[in-house]
């Protein structure tokens, strides 16, 4: 009798011990399946935010029919696919460039988010510091390679041009939240000068503008170009060629698939790609 108990408690624990692996087994297969799943809805949501890059391209050019879109980095609507794709250009000369704003407009723009005066003049002294070939501190502040040195960083002032606006969170002083808010307002192709046109209401104001009274009158251009004006309309909108796009696309939940580029569109007539990539990101983003 002891024998048969001891076979049957034998038994019962080997039951459990199966069901156990079995559920085990069934939960991975289920977290695998879900993962490919997210993994092949993310890899697909890419292609259509590259899609989202070339289509919105293909609109810089107005038509007949289709007004040029704007450059200026207003959302724009395009379904494809089932999907809902948000897309926003900026064309790169309406930024402030690292490599040749002058003291006065990096200081304007720093103020203009919000930077206090004291830390605006020693950022854009740093900036100024990193970028020139000399050793020497601008009179104003600014940092280079023994105070980079002093503050414990591994490395000194680059002492060249910025090869990408990614740089100058090495800058001394840069921290991640302002970087945030200076990265959709610089660029590394821009000119000495931003092109109002097609700057936002930060640059505006660093320029000394009216950004109010701009803005105003580009919504006006727009209204006048929806009633047939479209010769003031394309004029308004023609670009320089070279954009920075974000294209994102809406998935299952609240997730997002983005692509955000910097390209300049190749010349009319020459063979190969229509556009030349100078940076491309990809990757996921909360709704």
């Amino acid at each position: 009798m002891n024998c048969r108990g001891a076979a049957l408690v034998l038994v019962m624990w080997l039951i459990a011990l199966l069901t156990t692996t079995i559920a085990a087994f069934a939960l991975t297969a289920r977290v695998e399946h879900l993962q490919g799943r997210t993994m092949g809805d993310m890899a697909a949501g890419q292609e259509l935010a590259h899609a989202g890059v070339d289509y919105a391209l293909s609109r810089m050019q107005g038509t007949p029919t289709q007004p040029a879109w704007r450059a200026d980095g207003r959302p724009y609507r395009w379904q494809f696919d089932g999907h809902a794709i948000t897309l926003r250009v900026i064309d790169e000369s309406g930024k402030v460039d690292l490599n040749q704003a002058d003291p006065v407009l990096l200081q304007g723009l720093l103020r203009a988010l919000g930077v206090e005066q004291a830390r605006a003049q020693q950022l854009s002294s740093a900036i100024q510091d990193w970028r020139d070939a000399d050793d020497l501190k601008q009179p104003s502040g600014g940092a280079e390679s023994g105070d980079y040195a002093a503050a414990g960083f591994p490395y000194g002032a680059k002492n060249a041009r910025f090869d990408s606006i990614g740089e100058l969170q090495r800058v001394m002083g840069m921290d991640a939240a302002l970087y945030a808010q200076l990265a959709p307002h610089i660029t590394v192709f821009g000119g000495a000068r931003p092109n109002a046109r097609f700057a936002q209401a930060p640059v505006l104001t660093a320029m000394g503008l009216d950004a109010a009274l701009l803005l105003a009158q580009r919504e006006r251009e727009d209204a006048a170009a929806a009633i047939g004006d479209t010769a003031g309309g394309a004029m308004a909108a023609a670009g320089t060629g070279t954009y920075n796009v974000d294209s994102r696309v809406t998935l299952v939940g609240d997730r997002q698939a983005v692509t955000r580029a910097v390209v300049r569109l190749n010349p009319e007539g020459v063979a190969g790609a229509p556009y030349t990539v100078l940076r491309w990101e990809q990757g996921a983003a909360a709704k």
